[in-house]
């Protein structure tokens, strides 16, 4: 009874002011975890590969993985499948968004990107991959971390462009407050078209003046066909530029089929307009024939006959010499520096001779 009393004489507690609701000190585990309500964009994407693709290209789908904090895998999906199962394996996983990886002879991958389950669904052919492993980049970025989205001003000009914007936007863009991203905005994806092809980039933000490095991976996506359903239905736009990978390379090996035959053809057009008459010869090219000995007396006798005409011609005119630089030498001195030119000619020549005689063999003792 005294304990009652008690309880009955204890001021009753003041309420808190401006409805603030205070969290009490304890919760029974029975309770229901309070719920997020924050996240509304409820966007999750499938990504997983048919069987025959390389390492090549499971690299570059581990990239994106990476890149995707609200993706969901699968196990390798058998190409006799139809391409209709996968919206039934999205389904089961919920998710609302595909990315298929399909390979091609080991070597092209095609990339169908797709609505879960009306459509549409888009083709692309993946050209120029470059994996994050194999770049190097400088750049770095948080995992899970939130991206910017920037679209070349092309996007807005075509339909299917739009259509495609819209596409990547709903499937690279993180949603906020995702359980598994971050909330940080610290790299940015690009989406160029040039060429008729989209370009992706994967950049860093460093500081707020706009300064950036590339993080990676590099790819090129050359759309092929829209499809007004998910992995299938209608056309609702087909490249016309487009060029299968195998037509690409039975067009190059057709190139090299008849490269003999442009050979042949490179040569009978060389021997057809060959001239028939050479170059003259170079003057003062049998200087090396013969003994050089008699070939230095000769060039003396050229010059002492130059210079005795050169001095007739000089009395006639009663002109005198003008000294212009260095003196000439004398006319001795001269002949002495022919001789020993002629002579160290000689010398070399004979070395050359005896060095290429072969040295004789020695008897064994």
């Amino acid at each position: 009874m005294v304990k009652i009393a008690k309880n009955k004489l204890q001021k009753p507690q003041a309420k808190p002011e401006n409805d603030v609701v205070i969290l009490p000190p304890w919760r029974m585990s029975d309770e229901p975890a309070p719920k997020q309500v924050k996240w509304i964009n409820r966007q999750r994407v499938l990504v997983f590969a048919t069987r025959g693709i390389n390492h090549r290209h499971r690299h570059v789908m581990e990239d994106i993985k990476k890149l995707m904090p609200h993706h969901k895998t699968e196990s390798k999906m058998e190409r006799s499948k139809n391409l209709y199962v996968v919206n039934e394996i999205s389904e089961m996983k919920n998710c609302n968004k595909c990315l298929l990886f399909e390979g091609r002879k080991m070597r092209d991958l095609y990339l169908w990107m797709s609505n879960i389950p009306n459509g549409p669904s888009v083709k692309f052919l993946v050209e120029n991959v470059y994996t994050m492993a194999e770049l190097k980049m400088t750049g770095n970025c948080l995992r899970g971390s939130r991206p910017l989205l920037s679209f070349d001003p092309q996007f807005t000009k075509e339909p299917h462009h739009m259509l495609l914007k819209e596409l990547l936007t709903q499937i690279f863009g993180v949603p906020n407050h995702h359980p598994k991203s971050q909330p940080f905005f610290d790299h940015v994806y690009t989406f160029m078209i040039l060429d008729n092809r989209i370009w992706f980039r994967n950049y860093q933000i460093l500081s707020e003046d706009g300064a950036l490095a590339e993080i990676g991976p590099r790819f090129v996506l050359n759309p092929v066909k829209i499809f007004s359903g998910s992995f299938g239905g209608m056309t609702l736009w087909e490249n016309p530029k487009y060029i299968s990978p195998a037509k690409l390379r039975q067009a190059y090996s057709k190139k090299a089929a008849h490269k003999y035959e442009r050979r042949i053809e490179k040569k009978v057009l060389y021997e057809s307009t060959k001239p028939e008459t050479g170059y003259p010869d170079i003057e003062g090219a049998d200087f090396f024939k013969g003994d050089p000995m008699e070939k230095a007396k000769e060039v003396v006798v050229k010059e002492e006959e130059s210079e005795k005409s050169s001095e007739e011609d000089n009395l006639v005119e009663n002109i005198a010499p003008k000294n212009k630089g260095k003196a000439k030498p004398d006319m001795a001195i001269r002949r002495k520096q022919l001789k020993a030119k002629s002579k160290a000619i000689s010398d070399q020549i004979k070395k050359r001779k005896q060095f290429k005689k072969k040295k004789p063999l020695k008897c064994p003792h």
